[in-house]
């Protein structure tokens, strides 16, 4: 489904922002739990890096567009939909933080809590902004 107007494009935007930090609290809590855990390897989550790559991609066209005229031709620019872009849990097996294998480092975890939840509370703030603007219009 193909999103037309930025009011509801900013509204799912914030959407799936708002799931991200969720299982993001969740992975985060994860590695927490399991800081003593012998060989437990922390995972992060992957989303907004992604998200961003899928909306410049809206936003770049080449300088040169080919003319495809084959089904089988590569094109030279693909435009990736936003909505395609999931939340993915990425293992860190590349750090170690202690000697029995376990790499969770409890204080940058409980920075990253910290920060997550700023950032929930952020992008909550401006969901209610968003449609306290529409409250406006239609009350106006």
């Amino acid at each position: 489904m193909k999103v037309d107007n930025s009011f509801a494009k900013t509204v799912d935007l914030l959407h799936r922002a708002l799931d991200a930090n969720s299982i993001r609290r969740e992975v985060i809590a994860d590695n927490i739990a399991n800081v003593d855990t012998r060989g437990f390897k922390r995972s992060t989550v992957n989303f907004e890096s992604e998200l961003k790559r899928a909306l410049d991609s809206e936003k770049q066209k080449p300088a040169l567009e080919l003319t495809l005229t084959n089904p089988k031709h590569i094109p030279s620019h693909r435009e990736r939909n936003y909505q395609d872009v999931q939340v993915r849990r990425v293992k860190d097996y590349t750090s170690a933080y202690n000697s029995n294998g376990n790499n969770v480092d409890p204080e940058k975890e409980f920075m990253l809590a910290l920060e997550n939840q700023m950032t929930y509370s952020l992008l909550a703030q401006a969901a209610t902004f968003e449609f306290s603007q529409v409250n406006q219009v239609l009350r106006g």
